[in-house]
C-alpha cells in the first residue's frame, strides 16, 4: 500500500482513485495493458512472450502473462468466470473446458474473416462453438498418432522372422490386428511391443474412446442428452486393450504409466511403439535419431482410422473491460501461428501445416492430418458434466477393463449414472 501526505490536494486525488478503482480494480479499461492468463512452461506462454514486444509496439497495449500449471489453470478460470470479477482479460484453454467456462467467456464471431476461418485445421470451429457461438480462436490442434522404431521393423532379420510367424510382411501396423502382432513380436530381449495408458486421468480415457471410435462408436459418450455407453464399441474396445495387456506385450506396470512415462520408455529403447500425441515425434527423433523413428497415423478398427482431436484455443473473458483490444490481439496472434509450430510441433492453421511438412523434423504433420480428416475422428462431448462423467464413469471403467476385459455390466451402470448426471 502506497503511503500518502494528508494534505487536502492528496485526499481529493485518493477520492478519484478509489472511484476509479470500484470500476474494476487493477484492470480499469484506461489502462494499457492486457492480462492473459496460459499455463505456465507451455507454448502459449512461449510464444506470448515472444509476441509481446510486437504487439505493444503496433497497438501501445502491454501484454501481462500470467502463469500456473495445467492442473490449476481450469479451476482458476472456472473460480474467476463464477466469480463475475474481471481479474483477466484472455486465457489459453483445453477445448474440454467450454462448456463449463461458457457463461464468462465472450463471442468472438467477426474477429476473423471468413477466408482466416476457412484456414482452421478440420474440427476446429466445431471444437470452439458452443450453442452455435464461436468463443476462441485456435491456436494449435493435435491428436495421437502411432510412433514405432523404424530401425527394428526395417531390420532384415526382423523381417525374414516376423514373416514366418505372421505369413506378412512387417510395416507399421494399419489394423487393429497388425499392431497386436507387432506388439507381441517385439516384446523379448526386455523389450516390451508397446504400452498403454493405464494411469488414472483424462489420457485413459481419451485412449479407450479413440479405440472405441475406431470399433465404430458415433457420438462419443453422450447423444441427446443420454449416454451412448450400450454401444458394442465400447465392450469392443476395452476387449482389445485387455487382450494387449493378456499378451504380455506391454509393462507389467501399465497401472502407473502416462502419456510421459510411455514416451520415456519409447525413448530409452524398452518399446517399440506408442500411441501418443503427434508433437511427441520431435522429442524422440531428437533422443533416438529420426532414422530410428518412423510416424504413422492412428491405427484403425473395424470402423477406420479415430482419434480425438486435442486443441487448445485462445479465450476473451466476459467481464473484461477491453474487449475491442482483446479481439485485437487475438486475430494478432492468429496471424503468429506459425510460431506454436515452432514452439510445439503443431499449429492451428492450413496454411501453416502446409508450410512446415517436409521440413526436417516435421515428419509427423501428414499423418497428423490424415487422422484429423478420418471420418471416425470426433471431438469429446461438449457438455458441462464431462469433467465430472470422465473422472466418476469412464476411469474406473478403463481401470476395470483394462485387468478384466469389458463387462457389459459395468458399461451399463456407468451409462445409468452418466443418465442421472445429466438429468
Amino acid at each position: 500500500m502506497r503511503s500518502w501526505k494528508k494534505t487536502v490536494a492528496i485526499v481529493a486525488g485518493l477520492a478519484m482513485l478509489g472511484s476509479m478503482a470500484a470500476c474494476g480494480t487493477g484492470n480499469s479499461s484506461s489502462s494499457k495493458v492486457l492480462n492473459l492468463l496460459v499455463e505456465g512452461g507451455g507454448p502459449a506462454e512461449t510464444v506470448a512472450r515472444n509476441t509481446a514486444a510486437e504487439f505493444k509496439k503496433q497497438t501501445g497495449y502491454t501484454v501481462k502473462i500470467d502463469t500456473v500449471p495445467y492442473s490449476g489453470l481450469y479451476d482458476k478460470l472456472k473460480a474467476e468466470t463464477d466469480s463475475g470479477r474481471a481479474i483477466h482479460d484472455l486465457a489459453v484453454i483445453d477445448i474440454g473446458w467450454f462448456p463449463a467456462l461458457a457463461k464468462g467467456l465472450s463471442s468472438v464471431n467477426g474477429v476473423l474473416t471468413s477466408s482466416e476461418e476457412d484456414d482452421f485445421m478440420p474440427g476446429l470451429k466445431d471444437g470452439g462453438t458452443v450453442d452455435g457461438t464461436l468463443l476462441g480462436i485456435p491456436t494449435w490442434t493435435n491428436a495421437q498418432v502411432l510412433l514405432y522404431r523404424k530401425d527394428l521393423f526395417e531390420n532384415a532379420k526382423n523381417k525374414k522372422e516376423f514373416k514366418e510367424k505372421f505369413g506378412y510382411e512387417l510395416a507399421a501396423p494399419r489394423t487393429w490386428e497388425q499392431f497386436r502382432d507387432a506388439a507381441k513380436f517385439f516384446t523379448k530381449d526386455g523389450m516390451h511391443g508397446t504400452s498403454l495408458v493405464g494411469q488414472t486421468g483424462a489420457d485413459s480415457v481419451t485412449q479407450w474412446l479413440e479405440f472405441a471410435e475406431q470399433a465404430g462408436a458415433r457420438n462419443l459418450v453422450v447423444s441427446k442428452n443420454k449416454s451412448t455407453l450400450n454401444q458394442t464399441a465400447y465392450k469392443d474396445a476395452l476387449d482389445y486393450m485387455h487382450t494387449l495387456v493378456k499378451d504380455g506385450s506391454i509393462p507389467p506396470d501399465y497401472l502407473s504409466e502416462g502419456v510421459s512415462e510411455i514416451s520415456n520408455l519409447f525413448n530409452q529403447g524398452k518399446i517399440a511403439m506408442e500411441l501418443t500425441w503427434s508433437h511427441f515425434y520431435k522429442a524422440s527423433a531428437k533422443a533416438l535419431s529420426s532414422d530410428k523413428v518412423g510416424v504413422v497415423s492412428m491405427i484403425g478398427g473395424k470402423a477406420g482410422i479415430g482419434a480425438i482431436p486435442g486443441p487448445w484455443y485462445e479465450v476473451i473473458l466476459k467481464r473484461s473491460p477491453k474487449q475491442d483490444i482483446a479481439k485485437k490481439y487475438l486475430k494478432f496472434m492468429y496471424g503468429k501461428n506459425s510460431q506454436y509450430m515452432e514452439a510445439l510441433g503443431v499449429a492451428a492453421r492450413k496454411s501453416v501445416f502446409t508450410k512446415y511438412e517436409g521440413k526436417e523434423g516435421y515428419a509427423h504433420l501428414k499423418p497428423l492430418e490424415e487422422t484429423l480428416e478420418a471420418k471416425q475422428t470426433q471431438n469429446r462431448p461438449a457438455i458441462k458434466a464431462w469433467t465430472q462423467i470422465e473422472t466418476e464413469v469412464l476411469s474406473p471403467l478403463v481401470q476395470s477393463g483394462l485387468k478384466n476385459g469389458g463387462s457389459e455390466d459395468e458399461l451399463q451402470k456407468g451409462a445409468n449414472k452418466i443418465n442421472e448426471t445429466l438429468n
